[in-house]
């Protein structure tokens, strides 16, 4: 369990959580329940059994709600899988990253390219619904590289696929002993051949790129993902867990103890939150930018006001100049990047960044 820490004593802590953050959630419709980070498939099947049970004992979850578990390939078994479904979960994100065992190793996976199609194929005859996470701009990674591991992972017909660049964290091993990345033109020929083959005619399995590194068959889409990225609202409990809260009077973000044991600890205290703070008004263009120009076919305008509470003219200049420069395409009550858009997307968002000066 996570940091030596009773799974028992755990889940208690992710209730006795929830139980604390009820007022501010109190009657509202759950469609999506997210277990992500770290390795939530470390939790047993009972385990987390009893938290789901208490998820929907204080929460109204809609029948048909998406439950999803990410885990990673070396912690994937049988019996665990099959327990996971029984109790609940019915989508399974999987963090491949890579077949390639000289690209796992530098990655630092402690799985192997084996464990990793096997994973899929359990994760496959357990779920109808699966996710793969695949990396591209890995430390000497070719294009042919990137479209072998695609193609692996097309071979099992996921119903969603995550194709995402590398990118170096702060705080992390990789930002403190930097590897060697392909330069930006490489990375680039890499996004464009994996989005190309995903396009093409001879891709029978029919994905939809609709969101910067998302593809699903129709009907798949992660609809966690889609709330996210239309700025919806969530509840983030557990160690390290982030939330974002619309109130009736501010846009609330909250972040929980990080480490484990302190975040045990403080919930003993029923003081789980680290940082809470109001998004100020200027922040709030960029922050919904942030996110609604990464969905490939964009959003209906009136989303905009009904998500900050701002009218959409607040931001009409920086629209008008977006559009001038090729970034973004307007239709009635329609806002979308153009292909120029997404591909120059940081280029695109630093424009909202003037709306709070």
């Amino acid at each position: 369990m996570r940091d030596s820490i009773p799974e028992a004593d755990y889940v208690a802590a992710l209730i006795a959580d929830l139980e604390s953050a009820l007022p501010l959630v109190w009657g509202r419709k759950i469609s999506s329940v997210f277990f992500g980070g770290g390795t939530p498939s470390l939790l047993s099947g009972p385990a987390l059994d009893t938290l789901l049970t208490a998820i929907r004992t204080l929460l109204p979850i809609q029948p048909d709600a998406e439950i999803t578990l990410e885990a990673n390939p070396g912690t994937v078994e049988a019996d665990k899988f099959a327990a996971f479904r029984d109790a609940g979960i019915n989508r399974i994100s999987l963090g491949i990253q890579s077949f390639n065992p000289l690209h796992l190793k530098a990655l630092g996976r402690i799985h192997d390219e084996r464990e990793a199609r096997r994973a899929i194929e359990i994760a496959a005859t357990h779920f109808d619904n699966f996710n793969l996470d695949l990396m591209y701009g890995l430390p000497g990674q070719t294009p042919e590289q990137a479209l072998s591991d695609l193609e692996t992972a097309l071979s099992f017909a996921p119903p969603h696929l995550s194709c995402y660049q590398l990118t170096l964290e702060a705080n992390t091993v990789f930002a403190a002993a930097p590897p060697v990345l392909p330069d930006h033109d490489t990375c680039a020929d890499m996004q464009d051949a994996i989005e190309s083959r995903l396009a093409s005619g001879t891709n029978s399995a029919g994905y939809t790129h609709y969101e910067t590194s998302a593809f699903a068959q129709a009907g798949r889409q992660c609809r966690h993902n889609l709330n996210y990225w239309t700025f919806g609202d969530y509840l983030g409990i557990g160690a390290g867990a982030h939330g974002k809260l619309t109130l009736h009077d501010r846009v609330l973000r909250q972040m929980r103890w990080k480490q484990p044991k302190q975040y045990l600890a403080k919930i003993s205290e029923a003081s789980p939150l680290q940082e809470e703070f109001s998004v100020d008004t200027a922040d709030l263009p960029f922050e919904f930018m942030m996110n609604a120009l990464r969905l490939n076919q964009g959003f209906a305008a009136p989303l905009f006001a009904a998500r900050t509470a701002l009218p959409l003219i607040h931001i009409e200049s920086t629209l008008r100049q977006a559009e001038q420069d090729g970034l973004i395409e307007r239709r009635p009550g329609h806002i979308a990047p153009t292909d120029h858009g997404r591909r120059f997307l940081n280029r695109l968002l630093e424009m909202f960044l003037v709306e709070r000066r």
